[in-house]
């Protein structure tokens, strides 16, 4: 079967164009990815990662190639890949999102948004199933779309607190 290529194949970032092949339907970092969430009221699944991370490969190969996983992404989900080592802005300030939310950080970074860009659940690596105590990246993917779709108001409360503290952190008010 011959795969198809998404979008990251015209990007410019060989991270980017390493998940190129995957069946998410990935979009860059862009006006395109968040005027389609913003339109179809749908949240985020950004996940951040460069060349050299090992487990941003993992979960390539555990999760972003796999066709039952891509098909909850691609219905619940807009799907955007970022290059940290081209958009160390964008790393900063979901990274401090994903710390606030779980006390860790690391890559990849798995940072679920509201169309408003605005983080309300996120991780670093999710294995294929549970184990070692971490939920499946399954299980997280349908457990987020669930509180999408069922707590949409709570969600999106919740995401406008944790932005206004982490912007009360940077700014030394909090």
């Amino acid at each position: 079967m011959d795969k198809k290529s998404n979008r990251l194949a015209k990007e410019s970032s060989p991270y980017l164009q390493q998940h190129a092949l995957n069946p998410v339907d990935w979009y860059p970092w862009g006006s395109e990815a968040l005027d389609k969430a913003r339109r179809d009221k749908r949240p985020i699944f950004l996940s951040i990662g460069y060349s050299a991370c090992h487990w941003c490969h993992v979960m390539e190969h555990e999760s972003f190639e796999d066709e039952s996983t891509a098909e909850i992404l691609n219905r619940d989900f807009i799907c955007i890949k970022v290059d940290r080592e081209e958009r160390p802005d964008i790393d900063h300030i979901y990274m401090s999102a994903v710390q606030a939310l779980t006390q860790h950080g690391g890559w990849p970074l798995s940072v679920f948004l509201t169309p408003e860009l605005q983080p309300f659940y996120g991780g670093t690596y999710f294995p294929p199933e549970d184990r070692h105590g971490m939920p499946s990246f399954k299980r997280v993917l349908t457990g987020v779309a669930q509180a999408w779709k069922t707590k949409r108001e709570e969600v999106t409360q919740n995401a406008s607190a944790l932005t206004a503290a982490l912007k009360d952190l940077q700014t030394g008010t909090g």
